[in-house]
Formats: structure tokens, C-alpha cells, sequence
């Protein structure tokens, strides 16, 4: 079994910094492209960035300049460093990944980042 396991949200005012991690735990190797995604209150969930196992990187243009995705293969685990937060930015962030060759695709618990002042 794998699981995905998110930590690092809470409350920010505007203008303000966050980290997100995303550790990956299993037996089911490698583990392949990690994204993370948020879903606000009353709306569709969104891809936020992503970043494949070699490092290469995406962003949606809402938060592209702002927030930075990395990963540490060694240790399973993708980070989101959020900076400039908005309001709008408030949602639950999920991270995601795709584990093995088959690219089984798996979903965290989600971690809520509010940004009010």
C-alpha cells in the first residue's frame, strides 16, 4: 500500500509564506511525477504545479513567480514553497503523485492553507 501524507498548512496573512510537504510511503517504487492541487470552497479542484522525478517543473499561471515546487528523491518527498500569498489562495492543497510502472496515481488527505488577515 502507498500513502501520501501532507503537512505544513494554517493560517497566513497576505503577503505571507507557507511550506508545504508531501512524503511518500510504500512499496511500490519509483516514484514518479508529484504535483500538488488545491480545491477552494465551492469550486473545482485546480493543478497548482507538478514536477517530474528528474526536476523538471510546471505551474498554473495564478500562482507561477510565486510559489516554487521541489522534490528530495531520497527521501520521497515533495515541497511547495508559497510566497506572496493571497486570499485567493485559500484551499485545500492535495498533493499527488504517480508510483511504479504502471503509474498508479495517488491522492494525500489534503492540508488546508487560509490566507486572511
Amino acid at each position: 500500500q502507498v500513502q501520501l501524507v501532507e503537512s505544513g498548512g494554517g493560517l497566513v496573512q497576505p503577503g505571507g509564506s507557507l511550506r508545504l510537504s508531501c512524503t511518500a510511503s510504500g512499496n511500490i517504487y519509483p516514484v514518479n511525477a508529484m504535483g500538488w492541487y488545491r480545491q477552494a470552497l465551492g469550486k473545482q479542484r485546480e493543478a497548482v504545479a507538478a514536477v517530474t522525478r528528474a526536476g523538471a517543473t510546471g505551474y498554473s499561471d495564478s500562482v507561477k513567480g510565486r510559489f516554487t515546487i521541489s522534490r528530495d528523491n531520497n527521501k520521497k518527498t515533495a515541497y511547495l514553497q508559497m510566497n506572496s500569498l493571497k486570499p485567493e489562495d485559500t484551499a485545500v492543497y492535495y498533493c499527488n503523485a504517480a508510483f511504479g510502472p504502471s503509474n498508479l496515481e495517488v491522492w494525500g488527505q489534503g492540508t488546508l492553507v487560509t490566507v486572511s488577515s
